[in-house]
């Protein structure tokens, strides 16, 4: 397997893997919004950072995540805000990959931490807890 930077030739891969995403999350990005992302994520000068994992040539997982400056900390934080595997793919450890090949690159640059949030029932929290014990904060979100 091997992890690296969203290329302008993954678009199809990602879009194909983003709406399985959105389907898992039973919400719709609109196709706007959709394309904004992926520009952001090419883009170097916007702190996103796009991973597609891969099998051979195929895409079969991402992750998109935020870099961010804290107000508690010397160094930049990193937001894990989507991650997705192709459910046909499952169980094979690419998530896992997907999240190390986080927790890598943040050492290697000097970020203070890495966050995620999930749903309290979403079956990948096993995944999840095998990195780190879930804190004791509460989520509150607000629309504007």
């Amino acid at each position: 397997m091997l992890i690296a930077d969203a290329q302008p030739q993954d678009e199809a891969a990602w879009r194909r893997l983003w709406a399985g995403y959105n389907t898992f999350y039973e919400t719709e990005v609109g196709a706007d919004i959709t394309a904004r992302t992926w520009a952001r994520i090419l883009d170097p000068s916007v702190p996103i950072i796009g991973r597609i994992a891969r099998r051979g040539e195929e895409p079969v997982g991402f992750s998109n995540s935020v870099l961010h400056e804290g107000t508690w900390v010397a160094n930049p934080v990193c937001y894990l805000e989507d991650l997705f595997v192709d459910p046909a793919c499952r169980g094979g450890g690419i998530g896992r990959a997907l999240i190390a090949d986080l927790v890598r690159m943040g050492k290697e640059r000097g970020w203070s931490s890495l966050y995620w949030h999930t749903r309290q029932d979403n079956p990948a929290r096993r995944l999840y807890d095998s990195f780190v014990a879930a804190d004791d904060f509460v989520r509150y979100r607000m629309d504007l």
